[in-house]
């Protein structure tokens, strides 16, 4: 508990205390005189205005910060809000009580301290999951270790500049973006991605803050002020995503405007309307019985449930997102979320890895690691990613298993006991000649290896074989003779198929690929994952026209998100009605253009960041229903008579606390 929430425990247990006696005294002394005998069964009689004394105390006790946060709203000309309902409510109430000369002040100070009550279980309930959200989010790091001359200094992480070296031990965050240069370790990115697999990391690879070092000691050079990086954008993210607000918040801001000041109007109707009826009529007015329906009413209309619980429950979707690395902007993106029946997306990087991998070689001649030594070899001194993947398969020592049926061979990555360390020695490499669109030319040990598309085959007069596979086909001939090829792909990521089944038991009916790649990769990749559609060979601004004719066939209670790595796909992820940036932790592009950002790259979150939308909007509509139902309910009761004050404030109180309880629902994670 706060210390505001501990000194409205306090207050709260006070005035019970007194209530409880003053009610026994009153029993003792204040025993109203018998209306025939005109006698008392106390000894001691104790007056009214002792009485009324005596039971204010308990009142402002309790109810002093309601009548002072009234009073201020009246002065700044903002009148109608529960403040003023229960100040107005309670203090006519306790008007009657000493018109009537009946002691009846227990009800006003009753009806406070349900109020204060329901106050203080809606604080500690929202205060809860701020907390439980924090804890989720808690990746701040309190300190950075600035390597100097004689070791290191421990520093606010706002004082390393870009290019310092910073060390992180074992157990402390990773305070700032930036690469390994010393050291290798395991990081905990489960803050980030929700993941709990650690991950590999060694010298010349990139890290990112708010990750955990598990087992090494590791130096960083870092790439970005503290103000800028991975951990800094994510808690600004989620710190901001109440400013945005959705159209169901919007709506209940708007619907307690209007509401407040209606019912206000409405119940000084029903103190004056009704007696001056009766007057007219030749009846007794009854203005006290009137009055105090009127001030019922004013109880029964606090629309506590619906401004409390539906804030609440678009914060706690939000921070069940956070927790399993879903970012969401704000709560106007999860409801445009939570219509999504169309999810276009980008291939590379969103269903497949966006990493060229060695993923076969077919027709070779020679043995499999011998055509991938002299391919390695002969590509050893190019950047080109295609190089970087045959050199990197040549690297990690692969194991090759020979199709029984084809007898192509396929790759797998080795056990870590199977690892055997290979380097390549460029010295056997005499020359290399690039030839721009077609491969190179290089001699290997005394040998002419050729390497390259069949534009370098047929330039070199080889006859090559085709190759009915997906990927880029990298032919190799050596000393003129044909000695196979190796394929070389983009490997479609294991939960890509799973993610589009996902969807569609979502609810989303069409799942379409846009992509730049050629047409045959394209319909191989969508036909194998299940999609519904792919547009193939386009250019950027071919898919905002792509996304501008969807959206044009679309109606007004459907919407439709695009899924891209962030960078490439900025304008079309700002055009669609949701823009959710995959694998971005880091890519400021992503977190400037996207709506939601996912924390990893795994695209069965995209299903799941649905699920959490739609079962916050349910929530969101269980709540309105049911409060404005309730409220609907015991209005028309208190209007006739049928319930009192201490009945109103109880359904007032009760339906805040089951609106709470339902709103933080939201924090729990549905299954996809």
């Amino acid at each position: 508990m706060t210390k505001k929430q501990k000194k409205m425990l306090r207050r709260i247990i006070i005035t019970v205390i007194l209530m409880i006696v003053l009610h026994i005294a009153y029993e003792a002394f204040g025993a109203p005189a018998d209306p025939v005998t005109g006698k008392t069964t106390s000894r001691w009689i104790v007056t009214e205005p002792v009485w009324f004394i005596l039971y204010m105390i308990p009142y402002l006790i309790i109810g002093h910060d309601i009548l002072k946060k009234a009073f201020k709203g009246i002065m700044n000309r903002q009148v109608f809000d529960e403040n003023f309902l229960m100040a107005i409510a309670t203090l006519g109430a306790i008007g009657i009580a000493l018109i009537q000369q009946n002691g009846e002040y227990t009800e006003a100070v009753a009806v406070m301290l349900f109020y204060q009550t329901g106050e203080l279980f809606q604080s500690y309930a929202v205060g809860k999951s701020r907390r439980n959200i924090s804890a989720l989010m808690d990746i701040r790091p309190d300190h950075a270790n600035l390597v100097t001359e004689n070791g290191f200094d421990t520093v606010d992480p706002d004082e390393v500049k870009t290019g310092s070296i910073i060390l992180v031990q074992p157990g402390e965050k990773i305070p700032i973006d930036g690469r390994i240069v010393s050291g290798e370790t395991t990081l905990n990115t489960g803050a980030l991605t929700g993941e709990s697999l650690p991950k590999s990391v060694r010298e010349g690879d990139d890290v990112i803050s708010g990750c955990i070092n598990m087992t090494g000691v590791i130096k960083i050079q870092t790439t970005r002020e503290f103000g800028e990086s991975t951990v800094s954008k994510i808690l600004d993210l989620v710190e901001n995503s109440s400013s945005r607000k959705s159209r169901s918040e919007n709506f209940i801001s708007r619907f307690a405007k209007y509401y407040t000041p209606i019912v206000c109007y409405g119940a000084l109707a029903l103190a004056l309307l009704p007696p001056i009826v009766l007057m007219i009529t030749g009846n007794e007015p009854k203005w006290s019985t009137w009055i105090y329906r009127a001030l019922t009413f004013l109880v029964i209309s606090c629309p506590c449930a619906l401004v409390i619980s539906i804030p609440l429950t678009f914060f706690a979707g939000i921070g069940g997102g956070s927790r399993a690395g879903i970012l969401i902007k704000g709560s106007n993106y999860l409801e445009q979320l939570s219509k999504i029946k169309t999810v276009a997306m980008d291939k590379t990087g969103t269903m497949t890895k966006g990493v060229f991998e060695v993923s076969g070689i077919h027709h070779s001649s020679i043995e499999n690691e011998k055509l991938l030594e002299y391919a390695a070899l002969a590509e050893s001194f190019s950047t080109h990613p295609i190089s970087l993947s045959i050199r990197k398969a040549y690297l990690d020592n692969l194991i090759w298993t020979i199709d029984e049926k084809t007898g192509e061979a396929i790759p797998k990555q080795p056990d870590e006991g199977q690892k055997e360390k290979r380097t390549l020695d460029t010295s056997r490499v005499e020359s290399v000649e690039e030839i721009g669109g077609n491969g190179v030319l290089a001699i290997v040990d005394k040998k002419q290896i050729a390497l390259g598309n069949r534009k370098l085959m047929d330039r070199q007069g080889v006859t090559f074989k085709e190759c009915h596979h997906n990927g880029t086909v990298i032919h190799v001939a050596i000393d003129g003779v044909y000695s196979g090829h190796i394929v070389i792909s983009d490997v479609i990521k294991p939960t890509a198929k799973e993610a589009i089944r996902a969807m569609h038991a979502e609810g989303v009916n069409t799942c379409i690929i846009l992509t730049g790649d050629s047409k045959h990769v394209a319909e191989s990749v969508g036909k194998e994952i299940g999609v519904d559609k792919v547009y193939a060979e386009l250019l950027p601004e071919d898919k905002v026209s792509i996304v501008e004719e969807l959206l044009s066939k679309k109606t007004d209670k459907s919407a439709l998100a695009f899924v891209g790595d962030g960078i490439n796909d900025a304008p079309v992820l700002s055009r669609a009605d949701v823009g959710i940036a995959m694998g971005a932790l880091g890519s400021d592009a992503a977190i400037e253009a996207a709506d939601i950002v996912l924390m990893d790259d795994d695209p069965l979150k995209i299903a799941r960041a649905i699920a959490i939308s739609r079962r916050c909007m349910r929530i969101v509509y269980e709540n309105i229903y049911f409060a404005i139902g309730i409220k609907v309910l015991c209005l028309i009761l208190g209007t006739i008579g049928l319930t009192n004050m201490w009945l109103a404030v109880f359904a007032d109180v009760g339906v805040m606390v089951l609106a709470v309880l339902n709103a933080l629902r939201a924090l729990r994670l549905p299954r996809v």
